[in-house]
């Protein structure tokens, strides 16, 4: 980690997250029902459950709307789940308000054009390596495993070691 990623990573007091294409792989599967079906990895998780135990706060904003989205913010416990943002942007700013921090103190991560006003606007801007080009240029970190594949854990152990904090969460499950 090069100095300048690890003082911006040291800033972050929330992490703000795109649904599809970053906490999932971005395919669209539905059922015969028209129920729409998302794949979550595990890992990424517990890395979410992590970085809130130490401390950092975690928001969903989304373009799309889904249940299951939803649902998996529900079971990790976070409580800011934005939803069908067609301006995510003013959507950060609220989130920014609510929270009272500021864009200095946030990281967000995406993998697409929609969330290139977001990363810009913050302090440590991350995406998966299959964004678009543009969007990679934006980023001041891209993640080498893919959304929906473990980007999000890399992005929250990268906070976490930045902050002093990683070692104290590997050792609650080295006892």
């Amino acid at each position: 980690m090069t100095p300048e990623l690890r003082e911006r990573a040291r800033a972050v007091r929330l992490l703000v997250l795109d649904a599809d294409g970053v906490l999932t792989n971005g395919l669209l599967y539905y059922g015969d029902d028209g129920v729409e079906v998302k794949p979550f990895h595990i890992q990424d998780g517990l890395g979410l459950r992590m970085l809130m135990a130490s401390g950092i706060q975690v928001a969903i904003i989304t373009g799309r709307s889904s249940r299951a989205v939803q649902a998996r913010a529900e079971d990790l416990g976070i409580t800011h789940v934005y939803q069908r943002a067609s301006d995510k942007l003013a959507v950060f700013e609220q989130v920014l308000s609510r929270l009272a921090l500021n864009s200095a103190c946030a990281a967000a991560m995406g993998d697409d054009l929609p969330d290139l006003p977001v990363l810009r606007r913050c302090r440590f801007a991350a995406c998966v390596p299959e964004a678009p080009a543009v969007v990679r240029r934006h980023a001041h970190y891209v993640t080498q495993r893919q959304g929906g594949g473990g980007a999000v854990r890399e992005v929250c152990e990268l906070l976490l070691l930045a902050q002093g904090m990683l070692e104290a969460r590997l050792q609650e499950y080295l006892r």
